[in-house]
């Protein structure tokens, strides 16, 4: 008798170890964000606690030679993950579509969410105080498991209906774009640095 696992979820994650690249990518994300008048309204009027660049720029490669650097990394890991995920893109490369700063004051947090019109998406972490809030992924069957007993608090953690991750400072997490997460609440006295993307 065995028991055999079927459909994983993969989760790639790697560290930026390029501590100049990340100092210069927290530089610009808070010259951006000072600078980016409309993505402080966008924030302001959408409650986002902190500053977010989603729905103002569209151009941050084009626009800092950091964020340059930081998309040619970027394509090399949703690559390797691409692969790993055994994603068939027919002979082509994963394409970086967008790219967002994001940076969260204590207490902010972002409810579950999907990226539609995607395939790959993802978080690296710039500036991560101390109780940051974690990324938290959530089993995709969740809707499906129909009187399910709940999960022993020992479960692997491939069984369990929530998984989180704590993140830090260079932290590169990527996952196909269905699935479901949230940002819990910052818990620490300083403002937390993200930059998320998508790959079409």
């Amino acid at each position: 008798m065995s028991a055999r696992a079927l459909f994983p979820t993969m989760l790639w994650q790697a560290d930026l170890a390029d501590a100049g690249l990340l100092a210069d990518l927290a530089a610009s994300c808070r010259q951006i964000a000072a600078d980016d008048r409309a993505g402080q309204r966008w924030s302001k009027a959408n409650a986002y606690r902190g500053y977010t660049s989603y729905a103002s720029l569209d151009d941050l490669p084009l626009r800092d030679p950091a964020f340059a650097a930081l998309a040619r990394w970027l394509g090399r890991q949703a690559l390797a993950f691409a692969d790993a995920a055994a994603l068939d893109y027919a002979g082509k490369k994963p394409r970086l579509d967008s790219v967002w700063i994001n940076i969260l004051k204590p207490g902010g947090g972002h409810s579950g969410h999907i990226h539609p019109h995607s395939s790959i998406s993802g978080t690296l972490y710039i500036e991560v105080p101390p109780g940051a809030g974690a990324i938290r992924f959530e089993d995709p069957r969740l809707p499906m498991l129909m009187h399910a007993p709940q999960r022993r608090a020992d479960a692997p953690e491939a069984q369990r209906p929530f998984v989180a991750v704590a993140p830090h400072a260079g932290l590169l997490l990527l996952w196909e774009s269905w699935l479901r997460h949230e940002v819990l609440p910052n818990g620490g006295r300083a403002e937390r640095i993200s930059i998320s993307f998508n790959f079409a």
